[in-house]
């Protein structure tokens, strides 16, 4: 087989990743532009050393991306992407209506959130210090509750 074969089917497999998620095709891709360099370079190798070339290095590439690639690109499960109600965390907020039985509103920017909580008036500024069930718990952001207030002697 010559180098223009490995030539094409690198082009090809690279020209695919542009359709599919994964990285794979990429990788693949890569592995027989270097087996068609190493055909290019030494014509005289058998079709059959090509093919064990083009395995050994499409395997190592996909092993090492899912392997290095992937831990220096991060979990994408911990970066909160696409967790909106985990992006909030922290976040300090103001009751909409009081928070009774457990259970109110609170605005957060520019939207307003389904909250659980201790019971809070109206107007209370609150801190969501947890996620649960897709609802934000929160908690008064002075960290009591304005009822709480120690009384005067």
């Amino acid at each position: 087989m010559s180098a223009w074969y490995w030539l094409a089917l690198g082009v090809a497999l690279i020209a695919i990743e542009a359709f599919t998620p994964g990285f794979a095709a990429l990788w693949l891709g890569a592995s027989a532009l270097l087996v068609a360099l190493v055909v290019w370079l030494a014509p005289t190798i058998d079709w059959q050393l090509q093919l064990a070339a083009f395995a050994i290095l499409a395997v190592l590439s996909v092993v090492l991306w899912f392997t290095i690639g992937r831990r220096a690109t991060g979990d994408p499960a911990a970066s909160g992407l696409n967790r909106r109600a985990a992006q909030q965390l922290g976040a300090i907020g103001t009751l909409v209506g009081p928070l009774a039985h457990g259970h109110g509103r609170a605005r957060l920017g520019d939207t307003t959130w389904s909250v659980t909580g201790p019971d809070l008036p109206d107007g209370c500024s609150v801190r969501v210090v947890a996620v649960e069930d897709g609802r934000l718990r929160v908690a008064a952001a002075d960290d009591r509750a304005p009822d709480a207030a120690t009384p005067t002697p």
